[in-house]
């Protein structure tokens, strides 16, 4: 069974937090505006200080997303783009020295019409460091979990507001990597502050969980990171990065890079 000390995405945590350090998870989605778009994003927020991503590969019926991220899904699906070829854009930037841990956030029917092993198998073959499969059954998530594994793959599940505290428990017992916990019972997007009640509910997840816990879906601007990473290890933020995006799609990719990590830049300045 690999070892997943070895794994990219768990050594960053690992480090951070020895450190004493929270991070920022910032979200693109796999190809929008295009894959080189995407590498070049990749490139860029490493070199600003990043140490974890996460990766939409983008399905047609998303269960959480917003009309930003829904919108961005819709638009790479119509330009032809298959999951295939995200994971050949991921190989290729690990070809070129990327060191950033990934975690790809996939359908579980994606998965499943290609097959579980196999898709796993492809994802490490890549250099994916996780998956994050939003709507995996949990009495699956032990398989998977462990299939995950013996391909230094993180598996990493998600805990939602409404989710009732012993399945918390459960849920994150089927966690590698860390533990994503959605800020609100909703969609993503983006909101100015996250209440109170989420927060609370983060801290007592931590006096029962020792693996990183990130929090998601609301969390848009610098005073939103710091807020999260007062009682989280990282503050995940997807709609507001992939709003800039659709506002500079039709730069080249040099320079949309440039001008979204600029954002990213602002959005990690609480935890460096």
């Amino acid at each position: 069974m690999n070892d997943l000390k070895t794994n990219r995405l768990v050594q960053a945590f690992a480090e951070l937090r020895a450190a004493g350090k929270k991070t920022l998870v910032p979200f693109l989605t796999a190809g929008y505006p295009d894959l080189a778009g995407t590498r070049a994003m990749l490139e860029d927020f490493e070199a600003r200080g990043v140490r974890v991503a996460e990766l939409g590969i983008p399905f047609s019926d998303p269960i959480a997303d917003g009309p930003v991220i829904q919108s961005s899904y819709t638009e790479v699906l119509a330009s032809g783009q298959r999951t295939d070829q995200v994971l050949e854009m991921v190989r290729e930037y690990r070809e070129g020295g990327g060191k950033l841990g990934l975690a790809a956030m996939v359908s579980y029917s994606i998965v499943f019409r290609h097959g579980v092993q196999r898709f796993l198998d492809q994802c490490s073959q890549a250099g994916v460091d996780a998956v994050l499969i939003p709507d995996l059954p949990l009495n699956e998530a032990g398989e998977v979990e462990k299939l995950a594994r013996s391909r230094g793959l993180a598996n990493v599940m998600l805990i939602a507001p409404t989710t009732q505290p012993p399945r918390r428990l459960e849920i994150a017992r089927h966690s590698t990597g860390f533990v994503y916990y959605v800020s609100i019972a909703g969609i993503t997007g983006e909101r100015d502050r996250l209440s109170e009640a989420t927060l609370a509910a983060v801290a007592e997840l931590r006096t029962h969980v020792d693996l990183p816990i990130c929090v998601g879906f609301g969390v848009s601007n610098p005073a939103t990171v710091a807020e999260v990473c007062r009682v989280a290890d990282g503050a995940i933020v997807g709609s507001a990065i992939v709003h800039r995006i659709q506002q500079h799609k039709d730069l080249p990719p040099a320079e949309l890079a440039a001008r979204i990590g600029a954002f990213v830049s602002e959005l990690l300045a609480p935890v460096l």
